[in-house]
């Protein structure tokens, strides 16, 4: 803050989060905390880049005034992000109960004997302001939910779960309970099929059982027949266990 006899400025440097094709404004607050009326003018020396709202003015004792500086939309950036511009902010006393209007350029001319302080400001440019981080969905600010489910469907909660994200949860233990139940009935659909098969197989052991018999007692060997429907069923239980 910048404190005179007659005004006291806040801030001392204009800055400006930069933008491109994009006006960007900023305040000064001019303070009288004096017993009398001050006049004030601003000046700056790039007059077609800034817009001063109001440039001149009168501030009543102990009172304050704001000023708007708006900076005309820029259509690229500095080489340097560096800004060499100025502003000039004379004050002088006024009588009492003026306004604005009786503001007249001879009450800044020391030269005429007037009291007149000067302020100089900085102009800077600063980066624009970043927007916020949006917020996870089924996630509470301050809170960060996490859920593991393992392989036997077992969810693993490691910091506080949100009720948002309760919905996931029930669905982790949801999920693995029907992909179990279509297994198991896999697995028993191919239980019952491998039985059938051990009890084909025993019915046909018993069956070439018989038939070797009976060939021992007409020919006294193999017959022809029975080879046949040995290789026969050879093809079948092959089949057969390869589906189980």
């Amino acid at each position: 803050m910048s404190t005179g006899d007659l005004l006291s400025i806040e801030p001392q440097e204009l800055q400006f989060p930069l933008e491109l094709k994009k006006q960007i404004s900023c305040s000064l607050q001019l303070s009288n905390k004096s017993d009398d009326y001050v006049a004030f003018k601003v000046k700056t020396t790039n007059p077609k880049k800034y817009c001063v709202r109001p440039n001149t003015g009168v501030v009543s004792p102990h009172s304050a005034c704001d000023v708007i500086v708006t900076m005309q939309a820029q259509k690229e950036f500095p080489p340097d992000m560096q800004c060499k511009d100025k502003f000039l902010l004379q004050s002088a006393l006024a009588s009492p109960g003026a306004t604005a209007k009786d503001i007249t350029p001879e009450m800044f001319n020391k030269e005429s004997g007037n009291h007149v302080e000067e302020s100089k400001l900085r102009v800077s440019y600063v980066p624009p302001p970043q927007p916020p981080s949006p917020v996870r969905e089924g996630s509470e600010e301050g809170s960060s939910p996490r859920a593991s489910v393992s392989d036997n469907g077992t969810v693993h909660t490691s910091d506080y779960t949100a009720p948002a994200s309760r919905a996931f949860v029930e669905r982790a233990h949801v999920e693995p309970e029907e992909n179990s139940s279509e297994v198991k009935a896999l697995i028993s659909k191919l239980m019952e099929e491998k039985k059938s098969a051990i009890q084909q197989n025993n019915k046909l052991q018993q069956e070439l059982e018989f038939l070797r018999r009976e060939g021992n007692k007409s020919h006294g060997g193999i017959p022809f027949l029975y080879v046949i429907v040995v290789g026969v069923i050879g093809i079948l239980l092959g089949y057969i266990l390869k589906r189980t």
